[in-house]
């Protein structure tokens, strides 16, 4: 789904600027902050990208805790060849 909007032009004596509106819908979905900082990046002659510079945190996704590299879990969770409870099932086997 996206969002129409005109881009605007205000020419004045010695300058001239133009304005892309963010409409209020998307601004808030996106929680943006009053004068917060993005940057433009041109793709291509047809897509125009924004980048925010610091991103809110994700109300979905869980914070990882740090695990150690050496711990059992670890290992269990990483090895392809182990079963739920930890014991290894050894390497499969081809017909």
């Amino acid at each position: 789904m996206g969002y129409q909007t005109k881009v605007q032009l205000i020419k004045r004596a010695k300058s001239e600027q133009w304005y892309i509106n963010l409409p209020a819908q998307l601004a808030q979905a996106m929680e943006f902050e009053q004068s917060e900082t993005v940057e433009w990046f041109i793709e291509d002659k047809a897509t125009l990208a924004l980048r925010r510079l610091k991103v809110p945190d994700s109300v979905l996704k869980k914070k990882r805790r740090k695990s150690s590299t050496n711990s059992t879990r670890y290992s269990i969770e990483h090895d392809p060849h182990s079963n739920k409870n930890g014991f290894s099932k050894g390497p499969a086997k081809s017909p």
